[in-house]
């Protein structure tokens, strides 16, 4: 089977990784990938928003599946598109991906199947969200209704702050048109953790737990990011809990979506807040989480290609789906400025270094001088990876390799693999 993963981020390295491992993967191309995933796939240089190029390159080489990591080309239709082609796709269509791609679409959708989330109202017209300042009293929770990389989500400790957020979304379009809808929340507190589950057309099926770390800081402070760690299972997750998540969100999810004729198929990401009125969704995402996934497939113990396989053909019920015993945790080394602005090109040493059976999953790399020398080229350049008997072994293991790897600027949070108490 020749497979073509679209995308350039760790998410992307470790699915092509653990694709890597199945004998059904004859080839695996990766548009336009980086530097680390060039081990384990061949990258074609074809940006992953180029829908008609990718399109070519998959009916030229007789793709057999397509995998899409990142929101944008789901959004823009890429599955649609490949499927007009003759190509099979893991991946939900445009219509499904509005759930990522509009704030308002989903909370509307989980008001709808009274899927238990946090109260919000929508706003078009920025003088009437000024107005509203406050309306849920503080913190004040506003949101891009589109697209912003991870980025649109603005957590106002007062009005001030509320009123700056709003001139930037709505007035200076910081976020360009993802904010000319702003979704404003009820703020949530509790434990902030999340679910990946793999669906298809008839079926929902979690993958082991996980948690995430958005902040920039140790000990959740400082702005949002896309992400700087991760680790799998969730400590706070108890069987008792995935239960009443199964019952109360996921299976009236997969029913809301046979209601309203969305054929998903895919990963959905679901981010919960588990508050003291029990798990809420947070949000909607229409594809494998990043850096959630380098934790949860260095745990996956089944066949990557037969799960898509089955998605694809609303199999999913039919196969089992297994899980290592061992726990993963993966920790982002980032740019110096991260999440602000930050330089790129800057030279990566000590990779030959980490140890053999610890993962360094690349998200920003790229290579200079040729192939000789691996630099960085984003915001969050490696996530180093490692399974342990124990959470802390995992931790120890990853923050030992960690402490290797060295570039000019480079930082990570010295809290990844432990629980994350604070509220989103």
């Amino acid at each position: 089977m020749k497979v073509l993963v679209v995308g350039s981020g760790g998410r992307e390295h470790a699915v092509c990784w653990k694709l890597a491992q199945s004998n059904k993967a004859e080839k695996i191309y990766c548009a336009p990938g980086n530097a680390g995933i060039g081990d384990v796939a061949e990258c074609v240089d074809i940006k992953a928003e180029d829908i008609d190029g990718i399109c070519r390159f998959a009916v030229e080489k007789g793709i057999d599946m397509a995998v899409i990591g990142p929101e944008v080309p789901l959004a823009m239709g890429i599955t649609d598109a490949l499927n007009a082609a003759g190509v099979r796709v893991f991946g939900p269509n445009k219509k499904c991906s509005r759930l990522e791609a509009s704030k308002a679409f989903t909370k509307a959708f989980l008001a709808r199947h009274n899927i238990p989330t946090a109260g919000y109202k929508e706003f078009t017209d920025k003088q009437e969200l000024l107005n509203a300042v406050g309306i849920y009293g503080y913190p004040m929770v506003i949101k891009a209704d589109g697209l912003a990389a991870g980025k649109g989500v603005v957590i106002a400790e007062n009005e001030a702050d509320a009123k700056k957020a709003i001139e930037e979304m709505m007035g200076e379009r910081v976020f360009g048109d993802a904010g000319d809808k702003v979704v404003v929340e009820e703020y949530l507190t509790g434990v902030e953790a999340s679910m990946l589950c793999f669906v298809d057309e008839n079926s929902i099926v979690p993958m082991e737990s996980a948690q995430d770390y958005k902040r920039i800081f140790d000990g959740d402070k400082g702005p949002n990011t896309g992400g700087m760690g991760s680790y799998s299972p969730s400590l706070v997750f108890t069987s008792e809990l995935e239960k009443r998540i199964m019952d109360e969100i996921l299976l009236p999810t997969l029913k809301g979506f046979q209601q309203d004729g969305l054929d998903f198929k895919g990963v959905l990401f679901v981010g919960l807040m588990l508050s003291d009125d029990g798990p809420k969704v947070i949000e909607f995402n229409n594809r494998f989480g990043d850096p959630e996934t380098q934790s949860v497939l260095m745990r996956l113990d089944s066949d990557l290609v037969d799960i898509f396989d089955a998605v694809i053909d609303n199999r999913l019920a039919d196969i089992e789906i297994k899980w290592k015993k061992e726990k993963a945790v993966c920790v982002v080394l980032a740019s110096g400025g991260y999440p602000g602005s930050y330089e790129k090109g800057k030279v990566i040493s000590g990779l030959s270094a980490v140890d053999s059976d610890v993962v360094v999953f690349h998200a920003g790399t790229a290579f200079a001088d040729g192939e000789h020398t691996i630099v960085t080229s984003g915001g969050r350049v490696l996530g180093v990876t490692a399974l342990g008997a124990t959470h802390e072994e995992a931790r120890m293991r990853a923050f030992d390799n960690a402490k290797k790897i060295s570039f000019e600027g480079m930082h990570y949070r010295n809290d990844i693999g432990t629980v994350n108490r604070t509220s989103k």
